[in-house]
């Protein structure tokens, strides 16, 4: 994986966020979109999230509010971002409350090669980026704040971000889900050069190398088989001294002859200085350490759906994760969801994007039902 900057513009959108898998700072070929630019506003990361500055739709909003909208979308990862592209189109002038960390988990992901639309590959910010600017264009209004709590007890809605208040008359919580990571300085110095959450996402980069999962669900021994496809090994290290997976699950791993499960094992030290080169390793039971050479980690210790604000108010399943009813809806009327909030299932850009583009159709159709927002035709979208 490459670095964040697009060809011709010598910067980075996302402040000189740097993510390489590689090692090799030029990049694999072809890996910045095919050429395509992006006038994008510009979003610093650094060790503490800042809030972008850049372009009319970014900065904060003046006084203490409230601020008024007919739709309210929290959330600026592929899914709350598609639904203000739609949302905007069909004049509803949407606010976005795009959190101090605006992108969601594709600004820690280097090279996006199965999002529609890039033969050749895009960088998971310069995606961000390039949707963040197409919501704009419209004359979508973002905010780059976490929002604090919310009442979505009657019309308008009411959802408070740093002391100022929002309100709206429809409300599309797209706030996605975050990786659960191992807490390690050394794990989160090395996040997208060669530590990753995401199988799916990054297992392509790791072909004929050795790699480590970690974890012992179901979902850290899919993510081991899944990577055997490019792997030349994978290494299951799970803490305890038999996996949680299912009985089939735990088969499939331990019959499979390019994994190796390593009980009582647990990761201490992420070795590398600019990518993954191997991990201090310590026995759970004696307390002995050893040192294991791999390419790659990465961590599948499950996922924690960001739903806190929205816990009192809004149905959540037995993980955690918001209820969807009839495609985009919630138990309250007038509050669409969509994204990774809701899904565990898939957790990709596409289909995150996806419910986005169903949320703001349900909203906007929503709305005209209620008389306030007009009526469009099948063009608007």
């Amino acid at each position: 994986m490459t670095d964040t900057t697009k060809p011709g513009d010598g910067a980075s959108p996302f402040g000189g966020l740097s993510i390489d898998f590689s090692g090799d700072a030029t990049g694999p070929a072809g890996s910045t979109g095919g050429g395509t630019t992006f006038a994008v506003p510009a979003i610093a990361f650094d060790a503490e999230p800042v809030p972008s500055t850049g372009g009319p739709g970014s900065e904060t909003m003046p006084g203490d509010g409230p601020h008024e909208a007919n739709v309210l979308i929290v959330g600026s990862g592929p899914a709350g971002l598609t639904a203000a592209i739609y949302a905007a189109r069909a004049n509803l002038e949407p606010i976005v409350l795009a959190g101090t960390t605006p992108g969601g988990q594709l600004t820690i992901t280097s090279e996006v090669e199965n999002y529609p639309g890039f033969p050749e590959g895009i960088q998971g910010p310069d995606l961000m980026a390039a949707m963040r600017a197409q919501a704009e264009r419209f004359g979508t209004r973002l905010v780059d704040v976490d929002v604090e709590r919310v009442d979505l007890g009657q019309r308008p809605f009411r959802l408070w971000a740093r002391g100022v208040e929002y309100r709206a008359q429809a409300v599309i919580v797209a706030t996605g889900a975050s990786a659960m990571w191992l807490g390690l300085d050394s794990e989160e110095r090395l996040r997208g050069r060669g530590v990753s959450a995401c199988a799916t996402c990054d297992g392509f980069f790791f072909r004929d190398r050795e790699i480590a999962v970690v974890g012992g669900g179901d979902s850290a021994v899919e993510e081991a088989t899944y990577l055997t496809r490019f792997a030349s090994k994978v290494h299951l290290l799970h803490r305890r001294d038999q996996l949680r997976a299912s009985k089939i699950m735990q088969e499939r791993a331990l019959s499979h002859p390019k994994i190796e499960v390593h009980f009582d094992t647990a990761v201490e030290e992420v070795l590398g200085e600019d990518r993954v080169d191997g991990l201090r390793l310590r026995d759970t039971k004696t307390g002995s350490e050893r040192e294991m050479s791999i390419d790659g980690l990465f961590i599948a210790i499950g996922h924690r759906p960001n739903t806190d604000a929205f816990r009192d108010w809004l149905e959540v399943d037995e993980k955690g994760y918001l209820v969807v009813h009839d495609q985009t809806g919630s138990a309250i009327e007038g509050v669409f969801i969509a994204g990774d909030v809701h899904d565990h299932r898939y957790r990709q850009a596409v289909t995150a994007a996806g419910d986005g583009c169903k949320a703001a159709i349900d909203a906007e159709r929503w709305l005209e039902a209620q008389g306030i927002a007009e009526a469009r035709t099948t063009t608007a979208w």
